[in-house]
């Protein structure tokens, strides 16, 4: 790779940044790809070239990239009220506006709303939360956290801790004690030969009731779990796979918690996974899509029950001593409201379960007899295609191959961005703006580089064999 120009971006870049998810030795190297601007689902890097957006960001840019009323709301709030607080009783009209709408808009009933900046904080929240509530109940025993091995809840300690993929723990000191992970709800992979949905469910379900026990259920506070899970691979359980948990978590009065915050405001078809999904959370956790991402907002919003807890602990000890300063800010507030309002003047539910509908038809019927091609999945405007090894058995490539990881620089190379994740998975997750024809588009997109893929790999075997 020709090195960057002296003083350019990317020499800039390499020389001061830190990226997220990065071989931070390898970027010394390879430097970033820097974009530059962008319009509805696309986006252009530095030297002009443009690229359909596959992932919305980071599962996130829900409106797309170019969203005026977003621009317009954050500019208005940004003249009449910058910042303010909402510590110690402060509150402002984005925030009481926000609370109120998220209230309405819930899946299950809901008491109240707590601002945070990301989904992290947001789960990191609830698991305090969680903890505040069962010593305010006076079981002080009752604090361990089940999260699910390739489950995605975040990156601060505690979120780490609950998320189950080896990279978020490995050389981190992560999971701390009290977090514990019960099966991947994954039937492709994890059911037994002739076992159906149903009866894999039913096993997921038992396998989750043997941790409980094995746990102590006088111990176990929470569960967290994603509707779809997102960075494990875009794992969408079996069918009564939820119920059957509530069924166990109940038993056991054990708290469950939806992290919403990749498939909340429509990305499965309904306005909530939990909805797509027969979940009735405790509490619910969202961000990404809550203002398209435009700025930094999330959300945790707790049930009566709870809030009761959360209350009577506070007045005991005087303050409910957790927040951070920009917990519900003004203008990532009011841009979160202007696209609430958005979503649904623009019927933007029924927009995704057309678009999405031809995207999972579409994906199936172009890729799923690739040869190349284990599983293709999804929900909605979320959706994976997984690379295999041997399609009879499901083995998956070595990780050190890196398989996914090519496939993501080929699709790069043609225009559409993707993510390789674990188990070489290439997902999707598209503003949910877009339309028929630009699915056709990327996945037309998309097909160039796996073929070329296919390719590359069958030469390499040749090559080898020779």
């Amino acid at each position: 790779m020709t090195p960057p120009r002296a003083n350019s971006a990317a020499a800039r870049d390499i020389a001061n940044a830190l990226h997220p998810y990065t071989d931070l030795k390898a970027h010394l190297e390879t430097g970033p790809l820097i974009m530059t601007r962008g319009k509805g689902v696309r986006v252009w890097d530095e030297t002009g070239k443009e690229y359909i957006e596959g992932l919305a960001g980071l599962w996130c840019a829900a409106l797309g990239f170019d969203n005026e009323r977003l621009v317009e709301a954050a500019t208005r709030q940004m003249r009449k009220l910058p910042f303010y607080h909402s510590f110690t009783a402060k509150s402002h009209e984005p925030l009481i506006d926000l609370s109120e709408m998220l209230i309405e808009r819930a899946p299950v009933a809901m008491s109240k709303v707590f601002f945070a900046n990301s989904g992290s904080e947001a789960n990191d929240s609830a698991i305090k939360m969680i903890w505040y509530f069962n010593n305010a109940l006076n079981r002080p025993k009752k604090k361990k956290l089940i999260g699910r091995v390739k489950g995605y809840h975040g990156i601060t300690l505690a979120a780490a801790s609950l998320t189950g993929l080896p990279a978020n723990h490995r050389s981190f000191d992560v999971p701390l004690p009290g977090f514990v992970h019960t099966i991947t709800p994954h039937f492709y992979h994890g059911a037994k030969p002739g076992e159906s949905e149903e009866d894999f469910a039913t096993r997921c379900a038992d396998e989750l009731e043997k941790l409980i026990l094995a746990e102590g259920p006088d111990t176990v506070a929470a569960m967290f779990a994603e509707p779809v899970m997102g960075a494990g691979g875009v794992i969408v359980p079996p069918r009564g796979y939820f119920p059957k948990i509530q069924k166990v978590l109940s038993k056991y009065d054990i708290l469950l918690v939806a992290d919403e915050v990749i498939c909340g405001f429509g990305r499965t078809g309904n306005y909530w996974g939990s909805q797509t999904l027969d979940i009735r959370p405790d509490i619910l956790t969202c961000a990404k899509a809550l203002s398209s991402s435009y700025l930094p907002i999330s959300a945790v919003m707790v049930n009566e029950r709870v809030f009761q807890g959360l209350a009577e602990e506070s007045h005991k000890i005087g303050t409910f001593g957790h927040g951070f300063t920009y917990s519900g800010h003004p203008v990532a507030a009011a841009v979160a409201v202007e696209a609430l309002k958005i979503y649904d003047e623009t019927g933007i539910i029924d927009h995704v379960r057309q678009v999405g509908a031809h995207m999972q038809k579409e994906l199936r019927r172009r890729f799923a007899g690739h040869e190349l091609v284990g599983e293709a999945r999804g929900v909605g405007l979320i959706a994976a295609i997984e690379l295999i090894e041997d399609r009879e058995s499901h083995k998956n490539f070595e990780p050190a191959a890196k398989v996914g990881v090519r496939l993501g620089k080929l699709c790069e190379k043609h225009g559409v961005i993707s993510r390789a994740m674990v188990n070489d998975v290439l997902a999707f997750s598209p503003p949910l703006i877009i339309t028929e024809p630009e699915v056709d588009e990327m996945l037309t997109r998309f097909g160039r580089a796996l073929d070329e893929l296919a390719v590359e790999m069958r030469r390499e075997k040749m090559a080898v064999v020779g």
